[in-house]
């Protein structure tokens, strides 16, 4: 192994250029991917809260009285996927309507008996809502749903088109780094063809011959993906500070860096090991044909 090893930094050092190049790539194509998994991870975030905030309206029979409505409140709660249910009086839904219209005069002479009891019903798996609605319409006590099941399916129709398109972008950009690592460590093996066609005349087998390039393309690996985990960092940062301090985006979260920057360094570290050796395995393959 210490033979692997040596081989492996002296031929990152002999041919210098080209590993910098393939350091430069793997960090752009790092830096890529970060980028597109992080903003799938914050809209996936973002439509999480509008999915929590996300709540539909029971209406309970007029002829019920207060406790006869607050008691279907177990009954609500007892349906699947139904994560909370606040009751709401008449009198508080009243209040809060006057509040919400405080420019019309009319409403303050409007009797609390115009309005219903009511449950404000909110849902663990907001892709169910439609067969929640169902389920609570279905309760002896409840006359009428007011929920926006199109709003709730544009959420997960929007989420799942966000993590489908990061899918396919990183599993697109992991296979265009490793061919472009390959060709980049290819053309630095090309230079000792003779060097592994005179060891293999001598018997050295291929797993012999191998090793040093995957040491090489480990290392370039493991140090690109140092590189860009700290770049992505400041790039983060940046893009972070400027979303806060901009006003037209007000309404936009972002998920601090420190909270995901053990699970982004072990990932990066992952792929940029595999990228290296994966590319080296695939350059040095030619070359093993003597």
């Amino acid at each position: 192994m210490g033979y692997y090893l040596g081989e492996g930094l002296r031929s990152i050092k002999n041919h210098a250029m080209m590993s910098f190049s393939a350091v430069c790539m793997i960090v752009g194509c790092l830096l890529i991917m970060g980028t597109f998994t992080l903003l799938a991870v914050n809209l996936e975030h973002m439509l999480g809260r509008l999915e929590a905030e996300n709540e539909f309206l029971a209406y309970i029979d007029e002829t019920y009285t207060t406790d006869q409505a607050k008691a279907l409140e177990s009954q609500v709660l007892a349906v699947e996927n139904v994560s909370s249910a606040e009751f709401v009086t008449r009198e508080q839904a009243l209040e809060q309507y006057r509040q919400d219209r405080q420019d019309n005069e009319l409403l303050s002479e409007l009797p609390a008996s115009a309005l219903r009891d009511r449950f404000r019903i909110r849902v663990h798996e907001i892709g169910q809502m439609e067969d929640t609605v169902a389920r609570v319409r279905a309760i002896d006590g409840v006359v009428n749903i007011s929920a926006q099941v199109e709003v709730a399916q544009g959420f997960v129709l929007v989420r799942n088109i966000a993590g489908g398109v990061a899918l396919v972008l990183v599993a697109v950009l992991l296979l265009v780094s490793i061919f472009i690592i390959s060709n980049t460590v290819r053309l630095a093996t090309f230079y000792r063809k003779e060097e592994i066609a005179i060891m293999k005349m001598c018997g050295a087998t291929n797993a012999f011959v191998r090793w040093p390039f995957v040491v090489e393309g480990a290392v370039l690996g493991l140090n690109g993906s140092l590189l860009a985990f700290f770049l992505q960092w400041g790039i983060y940062q940046f893009v972070c500070s400027a979303v806060i301090q901009s006003n037209g985006l007000s309404l936009l979260t972002v998920i601090p860096y420190a909270d995901m920057a053990r699970q982004l360094l072990l990932t990066f570290l992952g792929t940029g090991f595999v990228i290296g050796v994966g590319g080296s395995l695939l350059a040095i393959r030619k070359f093993l044909q003597v």
